[in-house]
């Protein structure tokens, strides 16, 4: 049997202050906060032994492996096709943030895959589908993102079918690239509210792109 060892946790993680926000905020605030805590916990949890499962190569993994690069390029594709320069940028900059991320955890935590591999957590491939996916919601609609979704799911299983993930990685990988895309991406066309302070003025400012 396998056994479990838990790491010590730090001394200011126990300190660490929670601060309420508006309720359309708060969960994305509170998982930037200590979202992080139990998927850390988990991925540094050492399983030690031999019963590790050879990595498969099947269809379903192939498939997982391509839709992890089909998926970031329809992105770039769409937005070229609606002749879309922020929107690029901004996919390119949520991309590049949550991989950093993701390969940043990966060398830090260095968990052990199922087929006993290193670098486990997070997965990256969830990390990019579900990142891919967010933008396509966010920016473009449900239209887009909704298919786009259930491709990002389908990568993400095919990951822990083919015993180079456990369930722990791929919802971290997917977690990251869901939450970095949400705050860095804007919607395409839709109209957007912003608070505006001067020294003798308070207001709102509706302003919507074209």
């Amino acid at each position: 049997m396998p056994i479990l060892r838990y790491p010590f946790l730090p001394d200011w993680v126990t300190r660490i202050r929670f601060r309420f926000s508006m309720p359309l905020n708060f969960f994305f605030k509170a998982f930037l906060r200590c979202g992080w805590l139990p998927f850390f916990c988990l991925a540094t949890t050492e399983v030690r032994g031999t019963d590790f499962l050879p990595a498969r190569i099947d269809s379903v993994a192939r498939s997982g492996d391509v839709l992890a690069y089909v998926l970031p390029a329809t992105v770039f594709g769409l937005t070229a096709c609606f002749k879309d320069g922020e929107g690029a940028w901004e996919f390119g900059e949520s991309a590049a943030i949550s991989m950093a991320v993701t390969f940043g955890l990966k060398n830090t935590v260095r968990a052990q895959r199922p087929d006993g591999e290193p670098h486990s957590f997070p997965s990256g491939h969830s990390t990019i589908a579900f990142s891919s996916a967010e933008f396509l919601r966010k920016r473009y609609g449900w239209k887009f993102g909704a298919p786009a979704y259930v491709l990002a799911a389908f990568v993400a299983e095919s990951r822990v079918h083919a015993h180079r993930h456990h369930y722990r990685d791929v919802a971290a990988g997917a977690a990251i690239g869901f939450v970095t895309t949400y705050l860095v991406s804007k919607p395409f066309h839709g109209w957007r509210i912003q608070p505006e302070l001067g020294a003798d003025f308070r207001g709102l400012r509706v302003s919507r792109d074209f």
